[in-house]
């Protein structure tokens, strides 16, 4: 690795976790970087920004990541468990499987983001935003949506078990198969959410929610009902 003590981007370099110390000190950008199965857990590598990256199966717990620049990244498996990522912005990058388990996530961005199978439980934080996300088969168990919009997010089969979505708003989104056992809806509004894979007897889970006469029509439907 051989940059310019200038230039503070580094460049289609397969970098390790020495590598990454001896860059640290100030903010880098990193772009078509290899971090693949690196250990850079507990670094600072707060206002970092990392562009086309591969961050496949690499090791980030406990590392200081706020402020950081995520764009068209892929992390399938990475670890972010207990990572401080406040301000964070994540934008077209695929972090399946990913864990972000007791991660500080205050202010983060997931914007057009792949999080198929990621592990967000237990995150920390308000004002987390996901817009154009696929979070299928996500864990969000307990989590706080309350007053948030959420548009084109596909919660299919996610566990939003106890998640707090009151006063959300929901556009062109899917809760197709999600588990939302004691969960709290009053105040939101579903008429942009799929509900499909509920039934009727489902409805209380959707206490004090609003649907549409449709939505309503396809959880009668479920009985058998014919609904004109």
């Amino acid at each position: 690795m051989d940059q310019p003590a200038s230039d503070h981007s580094i460049r289609a370099e397969t970098l390790t976790c020495g590598d990454i110390t001896r860059l640290s000190g100030s903010p880098r950008t990193l772009v078509d970087c290899d971090l693949e199965e690196a250990d850079l857990s507990e670094l600072d590598l707060s206002g970092w920004t990392f562009e086309r990256c591969n961050l496949r199966r690499a090791d980030l717990h406990r590392a200081d990541l706020q402020g950081t620049t995520w764009q068209s990244c892929r992390g399938a498996f990475a670890n972010f468990n207990d990572c401080e990522l406040s301000d964070a912005t994540f934008t077209s990058s695929d972090f399946n499987n990913a864990s972000f388990a007791r991660a500080a996530l205050e202010a983060a961005k997931f914007t057009q983001c792949k999080l198929t199978g990621a592990n967000l439980c237990d995150v920390k934080g308000m004002d987390i935003t996901f817009d154009e996300t696929l979070l299928i088969n996500a864990n969000l168990s307990g989590h706080s949506f309350l007053k948030s919009t959420m548009q084109r997010v596909d919660f299919s089969d996610a566990n939003l078990r106890k998640c707090d979505f009151r006063h959300s708003t929901w556009i062109e989104c899917s809760l197709r198969g999600a588990i939302v056992d004691g969960s709290r809806f009053e105040g939101a509004d579903l008429r942009g959410a799929d509900l499909g894979g509920f039934r009727l007897v489902d409805a209380n889970l959707f206490r004090g929610a609003t649907i549409s006469r449709d939505q309503a029509g396809q959880l009668l439907s479920e009985m058998g009902l014919n609904v004109r």
